[in-house]
């Protein structure tokens, strides 16, 4: 088997040359569309990746990227909050969108999983009642709240967007 040892620069150039491939190709599903229609590409869990960017354009992209039922539910968040906050400043950060009050930060945001979306207060700690999800580690104050399908319950939404725009928000621009 010494013959092999001789051929492999060609083996490996041969594997190097076909292991490029495009992004496209790279993927799979919805997201080997999106990706070839220009469109947003949906991470793990359905999750849409868009650009970093400030305003209501980068979130309102990111609401009609969600897949499925979570559109609604991006959709009525955004729609709540802009009622509840008429001030509200908006950006999408980590593929996530972002609402805050300017000089006060940030005060929550969301994230597309596969089974629901993760709605995070950034002083959840302080709200009442504290929001079911506890946060671990260096961060104590984050409390968050998972939706499911049809789950939103806008009455008790309203009295957190109420309270946590109040409060001195996350400062990370």
């Amino acid at each position: 088997m010494l013959w092999r040892r001789w051929f492999r620069p060609y083996t490996s150039f041969r594997v190097a040359w076909v292991g490029v491939r495009s992004v496209a190709s790279r993927t799979s599903g919805k997201s080997r569309e999106a990706v070839v229609a220009g469109g947003p590409v949906l991470l793990s869990g359905g999750n849409p990746q868009i650009p970093k960017g400030d305003g209501d354009a980068p979130v309102q992209a990111y609401i009609a990227a969600m897949p499925e039922w979570k559109q609604d539910i991006g959709r009525a968040l955004d729609g709540l909050i802009v009622r509840t906050v008429p001030d509200v400043c908006k950006a999408v950060r980590w593929n996530s969108p972002f609402y805050g009050v300017e000089g006060q930060g940030w005060f929550l945001s969301y994230h597309v999983f596969t089974r629901y979306v993760k709605v995070t207060f950034f002083k959840g700690s302080s709200l009442d009642p504290v929001p079911a999800g506890g946060s671990k580690g260096k961060d104590k104050d984050s409390r968050w709240i998972d939706l499911h399908e049809d789950d939103l319950d806008e009455v008790q939404m309203t009295r957190w967007v109420q309270q946590a725009a109040k409060l001195p928000g996350w400062d990370l621009t």
